[in-house]
């Protein structure tokens, strides 16, 4: 996609001078609150944008699809328990068994090195958050609900979620913006899907972990001795290392 374009339903681009030309119809004046001209990119602008200095990490081979994620992130967020308003989404996969390949899918947002949602936005709603790491954040004021954003995320479903109650998007934001939760939240702070997974299957991590086109590639089993005990694997291909255990020191009874 070039840098000046932006994805339409139809598959067209047109660029984001048009798109403001085009904005001008509903008034300049509705647009004005709480935007900054100089956010607009122009297009010869070069668009870039600092790393995240914070990713969440799922090994869905641990994951056992509760859900208790999704819960949690839509609670702490939104005050409510909804599956649809959670930022964090869990896809199972009935068919296959607990712990093999593909037996759930975790999609959460990866903080894409190049944000095409942030690169897309026409209003500067999409940011990289200089208070919170460079997480990409949606600013909620400056959002107009045009789903650009949704629309530009390379993935599949959108890591850019959109809130049919605010009408505007949403994305994780390493819970840095959680109205419902006690605990300091985003980069350096308490993540609710990482605070309550019961398998322990979700990770902060501060430096970008490898990833493919399905995903990350981690594996948060390798330090998991109980995981082994329990007879799953703990490599990626199904095999298993050897569990180091302690013996138990004598009691001298």
């Amino acid at each position: 996609m070039a840098d000046n374009d932006i994805k339409t339903t139809e598959g067209q681009g047109y660029s984001r001078r048009q798109f403001l030309i085009g904005a001008g119809g509903v008034g300049i004046g509705a647009l004005a609150g709480g935007f900054m001209v100089k956010s607009f990119f122009l297009p010869d602008s070069v668009f870039a944008v600092p790393a995240s200095e914070g990713y969440l990490v799922v090994d869905t081979h641990k994951c056992a699809g509760c859900a208790s994620c999704m819960l949690a992130c839509s609670l702490v967020h939104s005050g409510e328990t909804s599956l649809s308003l959670s930022r964090i989404q869990v896809i199972n996969n009935v068919f296959a068994a607990y712990g093999e390949e593909d037996s759930v899918v975790q999609e959460q947002c990866r903080q894409c090195p190049h944000p095409y949602c942030a690169e897309a936005c026409p209003t500067g709603a999409m940011h990289a958050d200089p208070d919170n790491g460079n997480v990409r954040t949606v600013d909620q004021a400056k959002c107009i609900g045009c789903e650009r954003c949704i629309e530009a995320c390379p993935f599949t479903p959108s890591r850019v979620q959109w809130d049919p109650k605010k009408r505007k998007a949403q994305k994780c934001d390493l819970c840095k913006d959680t109205p419902y939760m006690t605990e300091e939240g985003g980069v350096g702070g308490q993540q609710a899907c990482v605070a309550v997974c019961p398998t322990r299957a979700i990770s902060f991590v501060s430096d970008i972990p490898a990833q493919t086109d399905t995903g990350y590639q981690v594996n948060l089993r390798d330090d998991n001795v109980a995981w082994a005990l329990l007879g799953l694997p703990t490599e990626d291909d199904g095999s298993y290392a050897p569990v180091a255990t302690a013996a138990p020191a004598p009691t001298g009874h």
